[in-house]
């Protein structure tokens, strides 16, 4: 049997965006962000019930500030307390999942979609999506870009402004373009003032 071209981008193939089944699935997404993001004034509660219709799961107390803008929503996974500061952007061509208790700060950027290396399929207008793995209470500081098929670890920490192209280790600290892993604070050295 053949798949369909949103099987294949689910499933880290390459497709076709121009498909109709994904067009569809896009253009009511749009129609779902302007409601979303016109409830900036409304209480959390009544946000995270338009999360609900939207996103594949959302945990109680995840909040995310409007405004906000993804591809689908269909393929985006928040846990519990879950926190996104305003303009946050997450292209969910593939699977994105955020654990409980992960904090991301404004202007994140979560990236699933990529472009082939080789010409001949960009030409072609193929595409394919690599699904990312954000752990619990994980910290992400504003501006991060987190690009397609990257996993970070529960506890682990982005510095605001990097761009991680590689999984992030339970626990590690990561900054810089691209980043790099911090090297632990020695116990017996002072914090810095």
């Amino acid at each position: 049997m053949d798949r369909t071209q949103k099987q294949k981008m689910l499933a880290g193939e390459l497709y076709h965006p121009d498909d109709p089944e994904i067009q569809a699935d896009g253009q009511s997404c749009k129609h779902w962000m302007v409601r979303y993001n016109a409830a900036l004034a409304e209480t959390p509660a009544l946000r995270r019930a338009l999360l609900r219709e939207r996103f594949a799961a959302v945990g109680d107390g995840a909040v995310v500030r409007p405004p906000f803008h993804c591809d689908y929503g269909l393929h985006i996974s928040l846990g519990a307390h879950v926190f996104l500061n305003f303009g946050c952007i997450i292209l969910d061509c593939a699977p994105v999942s955020i654990g409980d208790r992960t904090q991301i700060g404004p202007g994140v950027h979560i990236l699933t979609a990529d472009h082939p290396r080789e010409a001949a399929p960009r030409e072609a207008g193929l595409e394919f999506a690599r699904a990312i793995r954000i752990g619990r209470n994980v910290w992400i500081g504003g501006g991060a870009l987190i690009l397609p098929g990257v996993s970070i670890g529960d506890h682990a920490i982005v510095g605001a402004g990097s761009v991680v192209t590689r999984d992030v280790a339970e626990g590690a600290t990561v900054v810089g373009n691209p980043a790099r892993l911090l090297a632990p604070r020695s116990q017996d050295a002072p914090a810095s003032p």
